[in-house]
């Protein structure tokens, strides 16, 4: 299996804004302020040249889920001003996670792990994802806030 193979099989398309390839896979019904119940989401990255997951937040937690490819490497910016790194992979022994639950207001940002070449991932969110819930990073209010991190900010970081 190829990444091309996956992007035919799902009619994966551009992540806006975050970077990626991405099909929605489920979304559950309306609630009554107008979100779904739950959504859910597959998703590819690369080691291509600017293929990453931008570092956003989001008002709910987020379950990352890993499927397929090479490990995951997510660096999380905690709201007490801590930050920690997480990789999802298949290596539960060796400390990867193959699911891994983001908190609400953390914000996150992701990238093929080493050497790998590609990821192949999914998110679920309950209640589900909407465009208006999304707040993308900004590099230079992040490296204000997290100075230890400014090299990892700015390499998961767009305009």
């Amino acid at each position: 299996m190829t990444p091309e193979d996956l992007v035919a099989h799902y009619g994966l398309e551009p992540i806006p804004q975050e970077g990626g390839l991405f099909r929605q896979t489920w979304a559950g019904p309306e609630r009554a302020d107008g979100r779904p119940e739950g959504t859910a989401i597959v998703a590819l990255l690369t080691s291509a040249p600017g293929d990453f997951s931008a570092l956003h937040r989001l008002p709910t937690d987020e379950v990352w889920h890993f499927y397929l490819g090479d490990p995951l490497d997510m660096l999380l910016l905690a709201p007490d001003g801590s930050a920690r790194t997480v990789v999802l992979g298949p290596d539960v022994l060796g400390g990867q996670h193959p699911q891994y639950t983001v908190p609400a207001g953390t914000w996150m940002g992701a990238r093929v792990a080493g050497d790998g070449s590609w990821t192949f991932f999914g998110c679920t969110m309950a209640p589900g994802f909407t465009y208006e819930g999304y707040e993308h990073g900004d590099r230079a209010e992040l490296t204000a806030r997290y100075p230890a991190e400014e090299a990892r900010i700015t390499a998961l970081s767009r305009p």
